[in-house]
């Protein structure tokens, strides 16, 4: 990062063709970390992993959170994905958060430095939060508030979400690029990783840019997130695997139609989701990462 905040949004992001294979990780904000934390762990996502962007998953509702997450990501020089939480209880605090992020980004100077793209999420499609065409009026009035900051906007979901809407064109009209969720692991034809390829291509064809921002495979099950094939094994061993086949798929992806596909990892640590992080709740490693950021 610059000494000084620029004057300029200008030409400050690199071109989305350039964001394929590996990007970054989602980051769950339910903890509240301490701006300390936050980052210790963004400069370790951009210095050891290479990472270009944190994608926020869950919420932290504390005053000024997220000028300490801008404040996180500028002193890593990482990009942050923002997320508007819209959780699982029907309510409607996902409005004030909206406000309140929005409300940072004009007032916080680093803020547009630092967030590319601001997601609804997370699956309100699948969950029928919002039906897609007040789902689509919602990302137009964002666009809209948030176009003097040059912040584009989209919606974190399954693929499954849009087509249970009948393909919510609306909101495919209404997006800049598309946050995909990739969980093979629920599929009904799942069984093991390494032959997850063909779930994962089913569900690219978006001919938009595409960043796979919830995406990953368990090396554990857990009671509430069982998978839906008798088949799907669920272990470091097929974590890995499910890496090592997307990073092997690098020159693919580079070459989608619409920009090609950058994907995160979900989740930076057990501690976020169990079974999911790719460090285990003991701090370390549960298997060597070292995904390819360019090809």
């Amino acid at each position: 990062m610059p000494s000084t905040v620029p004057n300029s949004y200008d030409e400050w992001w690199c071109d989305t063709d350039t964001e394929y294979g590996f990007v970054g990780f989602s980051y769950e904000v339910t903890a509240c970390q301490s701006l300390s934390q936050l980052k210790a762990e963004f400069k370790n996502i951009r210095q050891h992993f290479d990472g270009r962007y944190i994608r926020m998953y869950g919420y932290c509702d504390n005053d000024g959170f997220y000028d300490d997450i801008i404040e996180a990501a500028w002193t890593a020089g990482l990009g942050v994905h923002a997320l508007i939480w819209f959780g699982f209880d029907g309510s409607d605090q996902w409005m004030t958060r909206r406000d309140e992020l929005f409300a940072t980004l004009h007032s916080n100077p680093k803020a547009p430095f630092v967030t590319r793209v601001v997601q609804f999420g997370s699956e309100p499609l699948y969950d029928g939060v919002l039906s897609p065409q007040d789902l689509a009026n919602q990302v137009w009035d964002a666009k809209e508030q948030l176009s003097d900051l040059g912040i584009p906007v989209t919606v974190s979901d399954l693929a499954y979400g849009y087509q249970e809407n009948g393909g919510a064109q609306q909101v495919i009209d209404a997006i800049d690029f598309v946050d995909a969720h990739m969980l093979p692991y629920f599929s009904q034809q799942a069984s093991i990783a390494n032959d997850s390829w063909p779930l994962v291509l089913a569900d690219l064809d978006w001919r938009k840019k595409i960043y796979l921002s919830e995406n990953g495979w368990p090396s554990t099950n857990y009671s509430g997130v069982e998978p839906n094939s008798p088949y799907a094994m669920a272990n470091v061993q097929n974590e890995h695997d499910y890496y090592t086949l997307l990073d092997s798929k690098c020159i693919y992806f580079k070459t989608v139609p619409g920009g090609g596909v950058g994907w995160f990892a979900h989740i930076y640590s057990d501690n976020m989701e169990p079974g999911y992080g790719i460090y285990g709740d003991d701090g370390k490693l549960k298997f060597p990462f070292t995904p390819k950021t360019s090809c």
